[in-house]
């Protein structure tokens, strides 16, 4: 076989690996957008009847919420760190912990300053907007999307990267996260599931460059 044949074939390869990568962002957005879809239909009936306003002053609450809360990936990362430390490219499993979910929380802080929908009301459903021209670069009181579910599931892939065993425990923990800002009428749930797919996004864009680096050779 050739020269010419085997970079031929090499650039075919290459060719159909980004095709079916394509292919799979196209499935996965149009998934979401259906899904995003059908949470705006059911959000009113969330509004109803998954509401707990004392949610967080449970344990399990607090827990679940938690997962949204950036310095909580801080000491996630720490502790990768730890663990890590003698393996080569231990920095960079721990700084995809955190930077994942910083990058996924600064996201839904643009968003809300760009789409400006109000948290809900506990009285009286409906979707209220802010005007640009009322504090335009406040996000305090905007919910679209949900800032805590898009950092708990921007975290819940990067642990899904770094030990994926335990994927279906990190995303029910993102998942739990999403439920309670539901349950406290702090979002809605369209929020939640916008923020979710989001954060798949934020942690797969991000997962596998940050953990080629874990993995190539020093020097």
């Amino acid at each position: 076989m050739t020269a010419t044949s085997n970079q031929t074939i090499a650039s075919t390869a290459v060719t159909q690996s980004k095709s079916a990568n394509r292919r799979r962002w196209m499935t996965a957005a149009a998934l979401a957008i259906a899904a995003i879809v059908v949470a705006h239909l059911l959000d009113g009936w969330a509004w109803r009847v998954m509401r707990d306003p004392n949610v967080y002053e449970r344990d399990w609450g607090r827990l679940l919420r938690a997962l949204g809360y950036l310095p909580t990936w801080l000491i996630v990362a720490i502790g990768c760190w730890t663990h890590d430390r003698p393996r080569r490219g231990w920095q960079w499993r721990g700084a995809l912990l955190i930077a994942a979910p910083t990058a996924g929380g600064a996201l839904a802080e643009v968003i809300k300053l760009c789409v400006r929908r109000l948290r809900p009301d506990a009285e009286t459903f409906g979707y209220l907007f802010r005007s640009v021209g009322d504090r335009p670069f406040s996000t305090g009181g905007l919910g679209m999307p949900s800032s805590h579910t898009l950092v708990a599931f921007s975290g819940a892939v990067a642990l899904t990267a770094v030990f994926p065993k335990a994927r279906w425990l990190w995303f029910a923990l993102a998942a739990g996260c999403a439920l309670t800002r539901v349950m406290a009428i702090a979002h809605f749930l369209s929020d939640t599931v916008a923020a979710a797919a989001l954060g798949i996004a934020v942690g797969t864009l991000l997962a596998p460059s940050m953990l080629r680096r874990s993995v190539a050779p020093d020097g």
